[in-house]
């Protein structure tokens, strides 16, 4: 860390020092808002007020100084004039670009009329030890940007915006279920059998009990258990963990919402789901319905588009049978798609992923899958084929998933079964005997949904890649000696699923 200290403010602390000024005094006096000092700003010209925050570049003309103030909510112009700071004046020079400061002074404006503080104190509450980024411009480089978010958070105000914007996502999610009588919950984070999704996952140990455990890729079956229990709407906003690809779409680490509702099923969750997105047009997006993404824009106000799962993949790959072995496996090698070792199920929806997802503009509900391909979802009464399933899907990006939840203790031990035939060998391959003993003491029939936070979160933002909507996405060790690895939209990686 030391050899990144710029070179000429160590010295600063010694001086300060001196000057009897303390770097990181243990209090300050407690500052309001920039943003509350802005209101009715032309009516409150002579007011004192206390701010704090970080300087940006200062502008010296000799016996007055201008710099910004910045805080969470906003910036404002402070002005230094010698004859109001006659003792913080020989020591001016100490304070400088990045530091935080307190200031109390008087509301005014320049000759030009823009809104400034006029400084009577200056109270350093925290000496900078590096230089902002070059002459305040921002940091632009998107690794760097990644890797010291907290120079990102206040170099660049729209990225600060982004993640209080997240944040109001995850509020209005969580007002929404409640207001709907679901009750949030939390389950294990350390799964001695790893399920809910295929996926691969993170392995750890537990030296007490001497076991292996996994880190979850998704909440479902502990939420299932919840039904038995009789506790009947139940959600969580769970941290999820998926051992395989990085991309723009996908983060080994990230956020889902899980919600399950007895007595539901999966046209219910539909309802559920467009009831979200209504209520985020009205909170989150203050009313409004479109959002840019991508180069696009979408209306996010339901009713949403419905399609069956079959139909899209006939469309996009005709006289191709997505039950009949030769033609899917000819229609994957016309692809360039990996067939050996894989079931015929699989293959079928790598060719739908493939020739239709991208082209889903959305909103639109894609529904009815392939049974094959939804181990924890029931059947259809009127095609034992298909499963009741659907996904949402905007922009070709996979927004969220729901089923019809399977409760059939026997039916569910024969897909696990099914499923446990067709693992690869970096794949935990263990059924979850327990889940299917908390079946047998009977769940009721019951829907759920499983929503990516981060991706909505994207969506909303009008956020090209997933990095820029989690605080600290993974990334490769800048001490690693191996080339950084390729990002690609298409890496492999299960989508949220409950």
């Amino acid at each position: 860390m030391t050899d990144q200290i710029a070179a000429d403010r160590l010295p600063k602390l010694d001086k300060l020092a001196e000057a009897g000024i303390p770097s990181y005094p243990p209090r300050v006096p407690k500052p309001v808002p920039i943003a509350s000092c802005l209101e009715g700003f032309d009516d409150r010209h002579g007011e004192k007020v206390v701010v704090g925050g970080r300087l940006t570049q200062i502008r010296d003309f000799g016996k007055l100084r201008f710099s910004h103030l910045l805080d969470l909510g906003g910036s404002i112009q402070i002005g230094f004039q010698r004859d109001r700071l006659p003792e913080f004046w020989p020591n001016r020079k100490l304070v400088e670009a990045n530091d935080q400061v307190v200031i109390r002074g008087e509301l005014g404006v320049t000759q030009k009329g823009e809104p400034t503080i006029w400084a009577d104190e200056v109270i350093l509450a925290t000496k900078a030890l590096r230089h902002p980024p070059e002459k305040w411009a921002g940091l632009q480089d998107v690794e760097a940007r990644y890797r010291m978010r907290y120079v990102d958070l206040f170099a660049n105000p729209e990225v600060r915006e982004t993640f209080v914007l997240r944040s109001r996502i995850v509020r209005e999610i969580r007002a929404y279920f409640d207001g709907l009588g679901y009750l949030e919950v939390e389950t294990p984070m350390l799964h001695p059998v790893s399920g809910g999704a295929t996926a691969r996952p993170f392995v750890t140990h537990h030296n007490a009990l001497d076991m292996q455990l996994y880190l979850r890729i998704a909440p479902e079956l502990y939420l299932k258990r919840l039904l038995v229990g009789g506790m009947e709407r139940v959600y969580e906003v769970s941290r999820v963990f998926r051992n395989e690809g990085i991309s723009t779409r996908h983060n080994p680490e990230f956020t889902m919402l899980e919600s399950y509702e007895a007595w539901a099923d999966y046209a219910d969750i539909m309802d559920r789901v467009e009831g979200l997105f209504a209520h985020l047009c009205d909170t989150v997006l203050g009313g409004q319905s479109k959002v840019s993404f991508r180069g696009a824009e979408y209306d996010l106000r339901p009713p949403f588009e419905r399609a069956r799962y079959l139909d899209l993949f006939a469309e996009a790959n005709p006289g191709v049978d997505w039950f009949d072995e030769a033609s899917v496996l000819a229609r994957a090698k016309e692809l360039g798609l990996k067939t050996d070792g894989l079931p015929l199920p699989k293959i079928a929806n790598d060719i739908f992923e493939e020739t239709v997802e991208d082209t889903l503009r959305g909103p639109v509900f894609v529904h009815d899958y392939p049974v094959a391909v939804c181990p924890l979802a029931k059947q259809s009464p009127e095609d034992p084929r298909i499963a009741e399933r659907f996904e949402l899907f905007v922009a070709g990006m996979e927004m969220g998933n729901a089923f019809s939840e399977l409760n059939d203790p026997q039916d569910q031990e024969r897909r696990f079964a099914e499923q446990l035939v067709h693992m690869d060998e970096e794949t935990p391959s263990e059924m979850d005997v327990d889940y299917v003993s908390a079946l047998e003491f009977g769940m009721p029939p019951a829907g759920g949904l499983g929503i990516g936070i981060d991706r909505l979160a994207m969506l909303l933002s009008g956020s090209d890649s997933i990095r820029d909507v989690i605080l600290f996405p993974l990334l490769r060790r800048v001490d690693a000696s191996a080339p950084p690895a390729e990002e690609s939209a298409d890496a492999p990686q299960a989508e949220p699923a409950p």
